[in-house]
């Protein structure tokens, strides 16, 4: 008889994320982009360039946001990134009391680049070559 391969489980981090994750992510957006948007976090950058939270994906284990960031006008990206980052401890410490989890987790500022990807696929769609191969014969 063959020897069958042993099936390897789904890991978590490859599984949809779950409805806690989702939850949680959603409390943690809404309270950066509150304290954001009351200029509870000041920094020059920050209080010169508007930034939308779009959104935050947790880890399985609830210890690890990564907060998806964008400025208005998408311009100074790693300026806003590098001032987020350097007010790291104080947003981290804020969302803690904001928000009534067990471990406050670990926050990582990503710049948002779904906007740029979502015109580069646009101008492709509007492209000659794309509108000629889609043609009807």
């Amino acid at each position: 008889m063959p020897e069958v391969a042993p099936v390897k489980p789904k890991t978590k981090s490859s599984a949809a994320p779950s409805q806690r994750q989702l939850r949680v992510g959603e409390l943690i957006r809404q309270a950066l982009s509150e304290m954001l948007a009351r200029g509870d976090v000041y920094d020059e950058v920050l209080a010169t360039h508007p930034v939308s939270v779009t959104g935050v994906r947790m880890s399985p284990d609830l210890k690890l946001a990564t907060i998806n960031v964008l400025p208005l006008g998408g311009e100074h990206k790693m300026a806003v990134l590098a001032a987020l980052d350097a007010h790291r401890k104080f947003i981290r410490g804020e969302i803690a009391h904001r928000i009534n989890l067990k471990f406050a987790p670990d926050i990582r500022f990503h710049a948002d680049d779904s906007f740029d990807e979502r015109s580069r696929i646009e101008r492709l769609l509007d492209s000659e070559a794309v509108r000629r191969d889609t043609r009807k014969p």
